[in-house]
């Protein structure tokens, strides 16, 4: 019997057959178009199923279960989506509606698109082997998932595990959430890339101001990292900046879950060892106890987009 896969973003519906190795026998995806009704997606997100598996010759009932991993706040219990802003749906039955549409006899398990993606790591990824992680999701904003001996860390209610908005920084720069000094408004690439142009404004002569042709509106998450390599002192000073916000934030949940391993995914981490190093390095010095207590290796995560699929199989 296979799993069925779904990363359910704001821009595609990516859906994946898993096999019993973890490997991902086929994949496909379609636009979200996420304007629309929830219906409509859901509908949509029913035909993909179904396309990948007659392309394997296979039929729903060749299929053990199906996970869905989606942005927002999620109840695993019930499979509804109270909230989520990516896709402005609220209080959506997206496991009993896609269940509806497939006509599927088999389970349907949905969770946060973090917990997808750090459970797939761990199956198949960086952590695999491992029973306790912690991933952060670094891109427009700071996702978070939290697998503990081996399951998700769900919460008693929907809503846990949002690393992103809990405070590093109280009263500090507005979150997304209508909150200030949340982890998202400091440790997020939207929030490097902001730094950045504030930090380029303000010094004309910073080579962060060549690099994006002199219009700060094409500042990227990648300038900040060249400029500082080409010896650019405003560019080191807000990377280095960037690593305190951002180890001070992995310190925060280490000491809370002491995990194995922390995983950080988003395109920053094609900044390799030139990222993980020096956070790593203060790590240690910033976890409760040192040196004198265990402290998890920080890595880059590897599945990259393959993470969603393969974590949410994992969900049945």
């Amino acid at each position: 019997m296979y799993r069925i896969g779904i990363d359910l973003g704001g821009t595609n519906i990516k859906a994946g057959i898993v096999g019993e190795g973890q490997n991902i026998l086929r994949e496909k995806f379609v636009p979200t178009l996420a304007h629309r009704p929830a219906e409509e997606v859901i509908i949509d997100m029913a035909k993909l199923v179904l396309s990948i598996l007659e392309e394997e010759s296979l039929g729903i009932r060749d299929v053990a279960g199906i996970g869905i991993g989606c942005p927002g706040m999620i109840d695993a219990k019930s499979g509804e989506v109270p909230y989520s802003n990516n896709l402005c749906w609220e209080n959506v039955p997206l496991a009993p509606l896609l269940k509806k549409s497939l006509r599927a006899e088999c389970p349907i398990k949905i969770s946060n698109d973090a917990n997808c993606a750090a459970l797939g790591e761990a199956k198949a990824g960086a952590a695999k082997g491992v029973s306790n992680v912690v991933l952060f999701t670094l891109g427009t904003g700071v996702g978070g998932g939290v697998i503990v001996d081996g399951r998700i860390f769900e919460g008693a209610h929907a809503g846990g595990a949002e690393l992103g908005h809990t405070t590093l920084i109280m009263g500090g720069e507005e979150c997304t959430c209508g909150r200030k000094g949340c982890v998202e408004a400091y440790a997020s690439a939207t929030a490097l890339i902001r730094d950045a142009r504030r930090a380029a404004g303000k010094e004309p002569g910073s080579l962060m101001n060549a690099l994006c042709g002199g219009d700060l509106d094409r500042m990227n998450g990648k300038i900040p990292f060249d400029a500082m390599e080409q010896g650019d002192k405003t560019a080191k000073a807000l990377v280095e900046r960037y690593f305190d916000y951002l180890a001070e934030s992995v310190a925060n949940f280490v000491n809370l879950f002491r995990p194995d391993v922390v995983l950080l995914s988003g395109g920053i981490c094609n900044q390799g060892r030139n990222l993980t190093d020096p956070l790593n390095e203060r790590l240690g010095r910033l976890c409760f106890g040192g040196k004198k207590a265990f402290v998890p290796e920080i890595r880059c995560a590897t599945l990259g987009n393959l993470a969603g699929i393969i974590g949410a199989a994992n969900l049945v």
